[in-house]
């Protein structure tokens, strides 16, 4: 038996939906079933929910792309098998699979309802190669393995240039390692109106390193003289930041906030919103920071 939700090969369209009878249903439903996922949709010509839902249900099989076939059935002209499975009403819908029924629903559904009731046949399609690659990546960079991980990305671009998310993977492994103009040559790789939250975290984290100064002694030296030094406190917060040490730069811009939340325009206040980006609208150093930001903001 096939896997549930592959793609045979070989199933031509017009395969995958067909007019059902009960002479054949044997060999359409009930054996075809011990292969792939059927649905059979019980109708008749006078059945106005049927005239709304069959084409539902076609465009939705279609868009399986062979996963699922469908056989339709007109209970006028074959009432046999519509009279074993006690269809009371039309148009009903039961989905068969290793030669039983297993799902069904009656009457019309929106498209999206028959999406779901196929999508839960089906079940999810099994992972691409570029998506096992883009999950290894990401394994391999939260273990701290640079090159592993630079690595899975380059082998995801080779399949599909235009991935998003192994674009801002493989800019991030260059950002991690120092190599911000490799990073940046490799962020622009992707459209610049492309929007992805790998893509989106990369440019904010290379917006940081970009404006970051390149030394913390001044700046700490300062506020250590003066902790109200607003303009030392940034000046430290961007040098944290580009160095990727979001969680201290956070720390610094949100002191900065708590003792003069107008200063300089609400600097500090966007200065936070770009390292939140850059760090990953899940991170902790968001979503923690979000939280204190507007303890601050609306206290």
């Amino acid at each position: 038996m096939a896997l549930i939700g592959e793609t045979l090969p070989g199933a031509a369209p017009s395969d995958l939906i067909k007019e059902g009878s009960d002479a054949g249903f044997m060999a359409d439903v009930i054996e075809a079933s011990r292969i792939q996922p059927v649905i059979v949709d019980f109708w008749a010509t006078w059945c106005g929910p049927c005239r709304q839902l069959t084409p539902a249900l076609e465009k939705a099989v279609k868009a399986a792309k062979g996963a699922v076939k469908l056989v339709k059935i007109d209970v006028d002209k074959n009432p046999v098998y519509a009279g074993q499975l006690r269809v009371q009403s039309i148009p009903t819908v039961y989905a068969f699979a290793d030669g039983k029924p297993v799902d069904g629903f009656m009457g019309a559904l929106p498209d999206s309802q028959v999406k779901a009731f196929i999508d839960k046949l089906i079940g999810e399609p099994p992972p691409s190669e570029v998506d096992e690659l883009l999950a290894v990546a990401k394994e391999s960079l939260d273990l701290g393995d640079m090159g592993g991980a630079a690595q899975a990305y380059a082998q995801a671009l080779e399949l599909e240039p235009d991935n998003l998310s192994a674009i801002g993977g493989l800019a991030r492994c260059y950002l991690t390692a120092g190599d911000l103009e490799r990073a940046n040559e490799v962020v622009a790789l992707a459209p610049a109106s492309a929007r992805n939250a790998d893509l989106e975290s990369v440019r904010a984290a290379l917006t940081l390193a970009a404006a970051a100064p390149s030394d913390t002694a001044e700046a700490e030296t300062r506020l250590a003289a003066n902790p109200d030094d607003h303009e030392a406190r940034m000046e430290l917060a961007k040098a944290l930041a580009g160095k990727g040490r979001l969680q201290e730069a956070c720390d610094q811009l949100l002191d900065l906030l708590a003792r003069d939340r107008a200063w300089n325009d609400g600097a500090a206040r966007a200065e936070l919103l770009t390292v939140f980006e850059a760090a990953g609208p899940t991170s902790d150093v968001a979503k923690l920071g979000r939280r204190r930001m507007a303890s601050i903001l609306f206290a």
